[in-house]
């Protein structure tokens, strides 16, 4: 049974999330019936991340069994003509051995977050970004984001119903930078990471936007982390601005 790797891009708007769901429509619930459309039966794909309802999908990564031997265009050409009109495409496939894993084979999953200062409404970018009405300070945020880099108890800027047996994780980088793009001066968050605990970036893009604004200072970050108190964190960011960006493997599987 060959297992075929894909890599898929989606607007998370108008979905529960990644993960199946039952009784609302999801990203995987999407594929899957795509695929019982080439091959009857139950499939279970499975991803390199889970992202939550609104997140969207530059390059996410799954893999998936199937019984027929398809050529990875024929493959991927055939599962965007049925997962249509879904903002869903397979924008990558490939066949791989049975021992890779789209989500234990990872080795760096990489995010993406968006934010744009503008007061005027956003049209084109609507659903895209996170708008902010005042300036931010970028040195601020980044002194911020520097307290967060390397293993931490991340207690503070987890999720109550993150279900991850350990809130240490291990943060390998966050970069904040700007991009003057046709709509305004983007402000955008580089966040990698082996593994992320539930809601962990958006939890870290809220408060290093508090101290963007002035509200709150970079050693306020410091302080939050180490109190290892939900309560400590800033507002958690929307969700909208998010994006999964990457996936690194020891070797790529689409090379």
């Amino acid at each position: 049974m060959p297992r075929y790797v894909l890599a898929v891009e989606y607007d998370g708007a108008p979905f529960h999330g990644w993960q199946r769901q039952a009784d609302h429509p999801s990203v995987q619930g999407t594929i899957e019936a795509a695929l019982a459309r080439l091959e009857k039966g139950t499939h279970n794909i499975a991803a390199a991340g889970r992202t939550d309802k609104g997140v969207h999908g530059l390059r996410q990564v799954a893999h998936v069994d199937l019984a027929r031997d398809w050529t990875p265009f024929r493959l991927s050409e055939a599962l965007n003509y049925h997962i249509k009109p879904h903002p869903v495409a397979i924008v990558d496939c490939a066949i791989v051995p049975d021992t890779f894993h789209a989500r234990f084979s990872a080795l760096e999953r990489r995010y993406l977050f968006r934010i744009l200062p503008r007061r005027a409404p956003l049209t084109l970018t609507k659903g895209r970004v996170w708008q902010v009405k005042q300036k931010l300070d970028l040195a601020a945020m980044q002194e911020g984001a520097s307290h967060l880099l390397g293993q931490h108890d991340f207690t503070t800027f987890r999720s109550t119903i993150c279900q991850s047996l350990s809130p240490i994780k291990t943060l390998d980088k966050l970069d904040i930078f700007e991009v003057e793009t046709e709509y305004g001066l983007e402000i955008r968050l580089d966040v990698r990471a082996r593994s992320f605990l539930h809601n962990q970036v958006r939890s870290f893009v809220g408060t290093l936007e508090r101290v963007g604004s002035g509200s709150l200072k970079p050693a306020d970050v410091k302080a939050a982390l180490e109190a290892r108190d939900r309560a400590a964190c800033g507002p958690v960011s929307p969700p909208h601005g998010l994006y999964l960006a990457s996936v690194t493997y020891e070797t790529s599987p689409f090379a």
